[in-house]
C-alpha cells in the first residue's frame, strides 16, 4: 500500500513537471497605457533566454514559452514591463511612457572616455499621433526618446568605429528656428503650354512621398515650409486612391476623370490614376536586401539613428525565411556588420541593429559601393534585389558630391538592384541628395519623421515600398488642340522628360510597386476661354487639325513600362473623351487629390493660382474624406487648418 502511494505521488509529480515545462504559444497585443494606441516593433522576450519577437504593425505578437516564465516587454521611450505567464494563452500588455510630463530627467551615458559620468538633459518631445483613431482624437501626446545606456566599444576597421562613441551624445538638440542648414533642390513650377506649339507632354511616374511627410514635420513644429521642399506630386501620392485592379495582363490599370478646376472656375482639371496589381504576400519573390546605414556623427540625434533602428525592426518583422538581409554601415569608412542572414533569424538581425552607434565623418561613396557589391554577390534571379539606404543625406561622394553621386548611382542601377532611400532628421537634412539618389537609380524615397510613418511605409505598405511590379514607367499625353487651348502638368517638375525619351529604353523612369497608386493632374484651359494664362500661338510652327477628325477626343495617353527584370519596354494606349463632369459629381478621390494639389500650390505660393484661401481648400478636402480607415486624410485636413 505504501509503495502504491509512493508510485502515485511520483507519477503526479512527473505529470506536474511535464505540464509545467511544456511550451505553449502566447499571443497578445501591446498598447500605450495612456491612449490605448497599438505599438509596433515592441520587443517581447522570455526573461533569461534568447527567445524574442517583435510586435507587428497592429501591435500583435506571438511567442513560444513555458508556464511560469516571465515576459519582458521593452520599447524605446517606454518603461520596460515584466509579466508572468499563467494559465492564459492570451496576454495583452500596456506600456507606460517614460515621459508623461516633460520634466528634466537624468540619463546615464557611457562613452569610451566618459564611463560613469552623469548627464542631465530634458527629454526630447516627439509628437505621437494615434493614426488608427485620428478621426476621433485630435489631441497629440508627447513622448521622450533617450539614447541606449551603454555602447559597445568594438570596431570593424582601424578607421571606422561602428559601436564606440568617444563623445557624450546630446539628447536634447535645439529645434532650429529656420531650416537654414537643410538643402532642397530649386525648381520652377510648370507653366502653361499650347498643344499647337508643344503637342506632347512626357514625364516619369513618381511614387515617392517624402515631400509630404517632410512638410508635415515643418507644420507640426510650427515652422515655415521652404518652397522648394514642396513637391506636389509627392504630396498627392502619399495618399492611396480607390482605383480598380488591372483586369488584363498589364501590371496596372489606367483611370481618368475630367472636371472643373477648383482654384480657377474657367479652367478644367484632368486626373490620371494608375493602380498597380496587388500581389499576395505568399506569391512575392524572395528578397535579397542590403541595409546601408549611415552611422556618422551627424546621425547621433534621437530622431535619426535611434528612430532608424526602431524603423528597420518594423521591416525585419515582415521578412520570411526565404528572404535574406545583409547590413553595411559607413562613416569615415565602410564595413559589413551583418553577412547575408535568413529573414527568420530576426534576433540576429535586431542584435546587429542594436549594436550600432553614431560617430565619425561621412563618406557615402564607399558605403554605396560596398552595399551594391554585396547585393550583386547575393543576387537572386527573378527575386527582389534591393539596397535600403537610411541616412540624413549629409554625406559626400567624390570631390563634386552631387554630380559624382549622380554618376555613381546611374552606373549602379544597371546591375538590376533597386534602391530605397529612407531620410531621417531635421536641421541639417539634405533632401536634395536623397532625391537625386531616388530619381537617378531605380529608386523610391520616403522621409521618416516618426515611428508611425515608419510603421506605414515599412509595415503596412511593405509590399508597395519594397516589391516592384514594373520599372521605367513613363507617361506621354497628346492633347487635342480642338478642345485644349493650353495645359500644364501640376508638379512632376523634376520628372519631366523630352518627347524623344518616351521610346528610348535607355532613359530611366520611376518604378511601380505592388498595390501602389500613382496620380497626376493636368490643369487645362479649354478652347474659346479668355484666360489670363493663355499662350500665344507661334507664327511659323502653327498646326491645323481637321475639325471632323477626333472630334470627341480630349487627348490620347500612352504608357511605357518594363518588367522588373526586363530591358525592353511595353506600350499601352488609351484615349480620353472630351466629357467634363460637374465637380460636385466627381469621385471623392478627385476632390481630395485636387485639394492636396491646391494646398501644395498654396505652400509654394504659386503665381498661377489666385485663390489660395484655406477655407476653400478645407471644404474640398472634407468632401473627399471617404475611404479613410487609417486617418491620413483627416490628418491632412488638420494640417490645412494649422497653416490657416
Amino acid at each position: 500500500m505504501k509503495s502504491l502511494k509512493l508510485i502515485s505521488s511520483a507519477l503526479a509529480m512527473l505529470f506536474s513537471i511535464l505540464t509545467f515545462g511544456q511550451e505553449i504559444t502566447i499571443t497578445g497585443t501591446v498598447t500605450d497605457q495612456t491612449d490605448g494606441s497599438v505599438l509596433p516593433a515592441v520587443s517581447v522576450t522570455i526573461k533569461g533566454t534568447k527567445t524574442t519577437t517583435l510586435t507587428d504593425f497592429n501591435g500583435n505578437y506571438s511567442i513560444q514559452a513555458q508556464k511560469g516564465k516571465i515576459l519582458v516587454c521593452s520599447y524605446i521611450s517606454y518603461q520596460t514591463k515584466e509579466v508572468k505567464i499563467g494559465n492564459s494563452k492570451v496576454i495583452n500588455i500596456s506600456l507606460q511612457s517614460n515621459s508623461s510630463s516633460l520634466q528634466e530627467i537624468v540619463v546615464m551615458g557611457y562613452g569610451n572616455n566618459h564611463k560613469g559620468k552623469l548627464y542631465s538633459a530634458k527629454a526630447v518631445a516627439y509628437e505621437k499621433k494615434n493614426l488608427n483613431k485620428v478621426a476621433l482624437n485630435q489631441h497629440t501626446r508627447t513622448t521622450a526618446m533617450v539614447m541606449p545606456a551603454k555602447a559597445k566599444a568594438e570596431s570593424i576597421t582601424e578607421s571606422l568605429q561602428i559601436y564606440g562613441n568617444t563623445n557624450p551624445i546630446n539628447i536634447n538638440p535645439p529645434l532650429p528656428n529656420t531650416p537654414n542648414q537643410e538643402d532642397y533642390e530649386t525648381f520652377v513650377e510648370n507653366q502653361f503650354e499650347t498643344p499647337k506649339n508643344a503637342p506632347l507632354s512626357t514625364f516619369s511616374i513618381d511614387v515617392d512621398n517624402a515631400s509630404y511627410t517632410n512638410i508635415r514635420r515643418f507644420i507640426n513644429n510650427g515652422q515655415a515650409v521652404p518652397k522648394d521642399a514642396v513637391r506636389i506630386e509627392e504630396m498627392m501620392n502619399f495618399f492611396k486612391y480607390n482605383y480598380p485592379q488591372p483586369k488584363e495582363n498589364h501590371p496596372f490599370s489606367i483611370n481618368t476623370e475630367y472636371s472643373d478646376c477648383p482654384w480657377n472656375s474657367k479652367h478644367k482639371l484632368l486626373k490620371i490614376g494608375l493602380q498597380g496589381k496587388n500581389i499576395p504576400t505568399e506569391s512575392l519573390p524572395a528578397s535579397n536586401l542590403v541595409f546601408l546605414i549611415d552611422v556618422s556623427g551627424s546621425m547621433s540625434d534621437p530622431n535619426k539613428l535611434p528612430l532608424l533602428k526602431q524603423s528597420m525592426k518594423i521591416l525585419v518583422n515582415e521578412l520570411r525565411k526565404e528572404d535574406k538581409v545583409s547590413m553595411v554601415v559607413y562613416a569615415g569608412a565602410a564595413g559589413m556588420v551583418l553577412p547575408p542572414t535568413s529573414g527568420d533569424q530576426k534576433q540576429t538581425i535586431i542584435d546587429a541593429l542594436d549594436n550600432l552607434n553614431a560617430g565619425g565623418s561621412t563618406a557615402g561613396g564607399a558605403g554605396i559601393e560596398l552595399a551594391y557589391k554585396t547585393a550583386i554577390a547575393n543576387f537572386i534571379k527573378g527575386g527582389n534585389n534591393r539596397v535600403i539606404l537610411a541616412t540624413d543625406g549629409d554625406f559626400n561622394v567624390g570631390t563634386s558630391s552631387n554630380k559624382d553621386m549622380e554618376t555613381l548611382i546611374e552606373e549602379k542601377r544597371k546591375s538590376g538592384v533597386f534602391l530605397t532611400c529612407l531620410g531621417y532628421g531635421m536641421g541639417n537634412y539634405k533632401d536634395s541628395k536623397m532625391e537625386i539618389l531616388a530619381n537617378k537609380g531605380n529608386g523610391n524615397y520616403a522621409y521618416i519623421d516618426n515611428i508611425q510613418e515608419a510603421n506605414r511605409f515599412l509595415g503596412k505598405e511593405f509590399k508597395g515600398s519594397m516589391f516592384a511590379i514594373a520599372k521605367d514607367v513613363k507617361i506621354q499625353i497628346e492633347f487635342n488642340p480642338k478642345h485644349v487651348q493650353a495645359y500644364r502638368l501640376i508638379g512632376y517638375e523634376n520628372r519631366k522628360l523630352r518627347p524623344e525619351d518616351f521610346k528610348n529604353d535607355a532613359i530611366d523612369a520611376g518604378e511601380l510597386g505592388s498595390g501602389h497608386t500613382v496620380t497626376a493632374l493636368y490643369e487645362i484651359i479649354p478652347t474659346g476661354i479668355d484666360s489670363d494664362y493663355s499662350v500665344a500661338d507661334l507664327k511659323y510652327t502653327n498646326t491645323t487639325i481637321n475639325k471632323e477628325s477626333y472630334s470627341n477626343e480630349l487627348a490620347t495617353i500612352k504608357f511605357r513600362y518594363k518588367k522588373p527584370d526586363g530591358d525592353k519596354s511595353i506600350e499601352m494606349i488609351q484615349t480620353i473623351a472630351n466629357h467634363s463632369a460637374q465637380l460636385a459629381t466627381t469621385s471623392n478621390d478627385f476632390k481630395f487629390s485636387s485639394a492636396v494639389a491646391w494646398f501644395g500650390l498654396k505652400l509654394r505660393d504659386s503665381k498661377l493660382v489666385t485663390d489660395k484661401e484655406s477655407k476653400s481648400i478645407l471644404k474640398l478636402a472634407q468632401q473627399g474624406l471617404s475611404n479613410d480607415k487609417e486617418g491620413y486624410r483627416t490628418e491632412f485636413v488638420r494640417l490645412v487648418e494649422a497653416v490657416q
